[in-house]
Parts: C-alpha cells; structure tokens; sequence
C-alpha cells in the first residue's frame, strides 16, 4: 500500500542489537517480534500506512511478510548503538515528502521491543493528540509504583535523597502517598507532529501530552520474552488472536 495519509506508523527496527541478537525477528509465542507491532498497527483504525524503518534486509522481509511497507531502507549511520529517534524519524518524513509528494501530519512511533499492545488504545492516542491542538506531542507512560521523589543519589559512597529538601534523609520515610506520583516513558505508543521534527528540530516538542497506558514490558534480555510469552493473553490477546488467524507459527 502506499498514497498520501494523515496518520503514518513508523516502527523503528534496527539489526545490530547486541543485547539479544537478532532479537526483532526472533519468536515470541510462535510469531517474530516484529510481527506483534505490525499487527497491532494494522488493526489500528486510525493508521492508514505502516511503515517499517530498518537497516536489515531480513528484518524488512519479515516486516513486509506481516503486512508492513518498506518503501526505503534506513542509512547505517541511523542504525547505530547511539541513534536517536530524531534523526530517525526525520528521514521517515522527508523520505516521503521528496519520494511520494506529502507530508503526513502524525507519526505513531512504534518500538518492536515493547509488543503487547491494544490497538484500540493506539487508537485512543492518536485521537487524543488530534483533540488538543496545543500539544506538540504525545508520549505514554505508566505510573511508577514508587514515587521517583522517594529516591536517592549517591556523592561520595553516601545516600543523598532527591525529594528531600536541605537533604533531611528524614523526609523520605514518609508514606508513598505524601509524594507526588511520578510516570515513567514506555514504547505503548507514542505520537508526534511531522511539523514539530521539522520546524522545531524536535521529536515532541514541549508541550507533551501524558498519556498513561497499562505497562507493556520491554524485550532487553533472553528472559524478557519468557515473561512477555507468559502475558500475552492478558495484554496482548487481540493481537494474539490475529496473528494466530491470519499467519503460520515459527517457532
């Protein structure tokens, strides 16, 4: 599929992991990784193109198998351990702005490590960055069990609190409840204005809207994917279902 659209999912996936090779492609729960994150996007009602970034010509095939695009390849120096998102996306956009004429208005930022997701909650994102026009962006988060206020930093071998005042180590045996909660970035679903990156040289500008999501596990690890095959009915069964439908297994 191609043409003009307003929302564009972008799933970055690139092939030099070191922490668990070839860890985009490889099974969780029968299907690639990867394909958790396309499927999720295809079943999203509001995404009109998904689009896969990648360096590697087998991740591209696995993503084109699953139904992604894989209209350009991404350029190594944006492949690196050290790439950020910015530059990443950026050439998404201007890619398609040079290649097929348009510009589209939101990117849906995906992450393949992050795979138990509801598309209806992408849904949910996306149309709550459309209904506050003064956002410049949307992130999703969850909320941290412990208050990042009820913490400490370490100068010279000893504790320092970072939400005590005058470092009263005191303070932080108050409750849980006597801080305010504090939110942790996660890769839900994360949306961004075209002309924020371009105009602003920003990925979400500063004006981000908070959107707090169940808390959807990370593939960083081997044991990581035991824990996400474990969840899988709970956080991810639409997808789940579809891909069980739809594609063969590999194990």
């Amino acid at each position: 599929m191609s043409g003009k659209a307003e929302v564009i999912a972008l799933i970055q996936a690139r092939g030099g992991s070191k922490g668990v090779p070839g860890k985009n492609i490889r099974p969780l729960a029968g299907f690639p990784l990867l394909a958790w994150s396309v499927a999720a996007c295809k079943l999203a009602r509001t995404i009109e193109r998904t689009i896969l970034s990648t360096d590697d010509a087998a991740i591209a095939e696995v993503g084109r198998e699953y139904g992604a695009e894989t209209p350009f390849m991404r350029p190594s120096e944006l492949a690196t351990d050290t790439a950020t998102d910015f530059p990443v996306i950026k050439h998404a956009i201007e890619w398609l702005r040079d290649n097929e004429g348009f510009i589209p208005t939101y990117i849906v930022q995906i992450r393949p490590t992050s795979p138990l997701r509801d598309p209806a909650v992408m849904d949910e994102a996306v149309a709550r960055l459309k209904a506050s026009p003064e956002a410049t962006g949307l992130r999703s988060v969850f909320e941290m069990p412990e208050s990042a206020w009820k913490t400490y930093e370490t100068t010279n071998g000893y504790l320092t609190p970072l939400g005590a005042k005058d470092g009263d180590t005191e303070a932080l045996n108050k409750p849980r409840q006597a801080f305010p909660s504090t939110y942790f970035a996660q890769g839900y679903v994360d949306v961004v204005r075209s002309r924020v990156v371009l105009e602003q040289g920003r990925t979400y500008g500063n004006r981000i809207l908070g959107f707090i999501t169940p808390e959807c596990g990370e593939v960083d690890c081997e044991e990581d994917f035991r824990k996400l095959d474990f969840f899988k009915e709970d956080f991810g069964k639409t997808v789940y279902e579809y891909l069980k439908e739809n594609f063969p297994a590999k194990t």
